[in-house]
Formats: C-alpha cells, sequence, structure tokens
C-alpha cells in the first residue's frame, strides 16, 4: 500500500488513516458537487434502532459496478451502476491511493444540523480490513475518529475537494462520527469508495 507517497498516518496505533487535503481544484469540486447533487438517485436513510425504523433527514446514494448488495443498520440497499462522474472521480481516487474500489456509498448532509454519530464500516460484505476512501464536497465538516478501547480522539476538518482514506484496522479498532453544528447552513456530499467482496 506504500508504493504510493502516503501522508503521515493519523492514528497512533491500531489501523491507518491518511489525510491527503485537496484533491480537487475549487471549480472541479463545484463541479462535481453541483452535478451529482441534481443527478444522484438520493433516498432518504433508513435505519433500524432498538427495533424501530427511523428515517433520517440525510440522504444517501448507492453505486456500483454492478447491482452490489450492502447491508448497514439492518436495511439492505442495491446499488446502481456508476454515473460518468462517479466514475471519474473514483478513477482519481484510485490515482492518489493506489488502491481498487468497485462501489460508493454517497451521503448527502442538507445543513450541518445533520451528522453521523458514533460508527465503524464493519459489515461483512467489506471483508476483514476494508479500505474506504471518503471525498468531501460542498461544506467543511468537523469529522472525528475515537479509539474504541482507550477512547483517545482525533480531530480534523475535512475540506471541500479533499481526500481521506481509512485502512488497515481502522474499522477494527476506531470508531468515527461527523458531528452536527448548528452554524453550518450549507450542504455537504460525501462519497465513500469502498469495495464489496464478491
Amino acid at each position: 500500500m506504500k508504493s504510493i507517497n502516503y501522508p503521515a498516518n493519523l492514528l497512533p496505533a491500531d489501523g491507518e488513516s491518511y489525510y491527503f487535503g485537496r484533491i480537487l481544484s475549487e471549480q472541479e469540486e463545484k463541479k462535481f458537487f453541483e452535478i451529482l447533487l441534481k443527478e444522484v438517485d438520493w433516498k432518504q436513510d433508513e435505519v433500524i434502532i432498538f427495533g424501530k425504523r427511523i428515517v433520517t433527514k440525510r440522504m444517501t446514494g448507492w453505486y456500483g459496478e454492478k447491482e452490489f448488495e450492502y447491508t448497514y443498520s439492518k436495511i439492505t440497499r442495491k446499488a446502481k451502476i456508476w454515473t460518468p462522474e462517479l466514475v471519474e472521480l473514483k478513477n482519481l481516487v484510485e490515482e492518489k491511493t493506489g488502491l481498487k474500489f468497485n462501489s460508493c456509498l454517497l451521503n448527502l448532509y442538507h445543513t450541518g444540523e445533520e451528522g453521523m454519530s458514533w460508527h465503524s464500516d464493519a459489515e461483512a460484505e467489506l471483508g476483514k480490513q476494508p479500505a474506504i476512501a471518503s471525498v468531501s464536497l460542498g461544506a467543511q465538516r468537523r469529522f472525528v475518529l475515537k479509539h474504541k478501547s482507550s477512547g483517545e480522539k482525533i480531530e480534523l476538518q475535512l475540506e471541500p475537494g479533499s481526500l481521506l482514506l481509512m485502512a488497515g484496522e481502522t474499522q477494527k479498532y476506531w470508531l468515527h462520527r461527523l458531528p452536527k453544528s448548528k452554524k453550518i447552513k450549507e450542504p455537504r456530499i460525501n462519497l465513500t469508495f469502498r469495495n464489496i467482496k464478491k
């Protein structure tokens, strides 16, 4: 994985997370944001919490090279086939990371009042040491990682047009979240490129 010149690992132990900063120009970032906002088949996200089906304000889109089925939060979704813009972004992420991805889960947060609570992406379909490459478009948001045992936290600001890669044993030992913020009024699109194991 180190054949490409990676930035420093953000994590002190038990995993690998790399923040590449901006990989898109301001113009490119705005272009992709506007196209994806209009063209992705956005659906309200559903999760099951304590046996109750909750519909979230956050919206999601699920795309891939095949109609992969992916189950998270006890809800199963079937992927739509890549759009040209998603293929373009996937190719850029693969060039930057030296890794291959076959699917992408997109999240749309309308304002800072929508976020994600502590979780890890440890679904069986992703395999034992999943690599997840996260591209941020739109509003800058705070992102936090927390070690499952020690509680140690790592915080960073995800800039528009930036790339974050979580790999190795990160999902096994660390949780992550996107905290809410009433100060942020602008939307954010987050693309999480992944590999669904056949």
